[in-house]
């Protein structure tokens, strides 16, 4: 007790002007410890609030991160539930695909189809003037066939063989079709190019 007595009357005495640098140890014990303590706290202080800033950035930064991830997965999640509905319909484009692939005349075929067109011709009364096959047109996936069409009848006839040609079961498309009129016979005459298709068989080009 008396101990702490005299480090208070020490204080008491000392003069605030003798707080310098130079006379450190002539200090009281309180007022060094006192400023020590002050020290220590400040720096513990300082530490704390640098720690604690770089954290929050850090803090900062990761929030940001989870927020493009959490972005990132959203998209990815969305992609991957169209890719089911679209992967169902490109296989039903793959068979549908096929469907008219098989419909495709292979070079065998091409004779019948051609007696077919000049049965359709003379079942419906018409005169052949000519039906020739023409150079092949080789397309990314198949091959054209043109076919040069030249008969001879009535409106109602040419109609009826127009309307036989687009029925057949193979696939044929009708193109570039002209009429004139023959005032001394009382007819018309078309030239029409039909268009029949075979598949581009790639691994026998190959």
């Amino acid at each position: 007790m008396a101990e702490w007595q005299e480090l208070v009357e020490e204080v008491k005495s000392f003069d605030v002007s003798d707080l310098t640098v130079e006379n450190i140890g002539a200090w009281p014990l309180l007022v060094r410890a006192a400023v020590w303590l002050g020290v220590f706290v400040l720096c513990l202080a300082g530490g704390y609030f640098y720690v604690i800033a770089d954290l929050r950035v850090k803090l900062s930064s990761v929030e940001a991160k989870e927020v493009q991830l959490k972005q990132e997965f959203e998209k990815k999640a969305f992609k991957a539930a169209k890719l089911i509905p679209l992967k169902k319909q490109m296989e039903e484009m793959e068979e549908s695909f096929g469907i008219l692939l098989s419909q495709l005349p292979v070079d065998t075929e091409v004779p019948g189809l051609l007696e077919d067109m000049t049965e359709k011709a003379v079942s419906n009364g018409l005169e052949i003037s000519s039906i020739q096959l023409q150079a092949e047109r080789v397309q990314e996936f198949y091959v054209e066939l043109p076919i040069a069409i030249k008969v001879s009848g009535s409106y109602h006839d040419l109609a009826a063989f127009v309307s036989g040609i687009a029925g057949l079961p193979r696939i044929v498309t009708l193109h570039d079709y002209t009429i004139s009129s023959n005032k001394e016979q009382s007819q018309q005459t078309m030239s029409i190019t039909a268009k029949t298709y075979r598949y581009k068989d790639t691994e026998a080009g190959s």
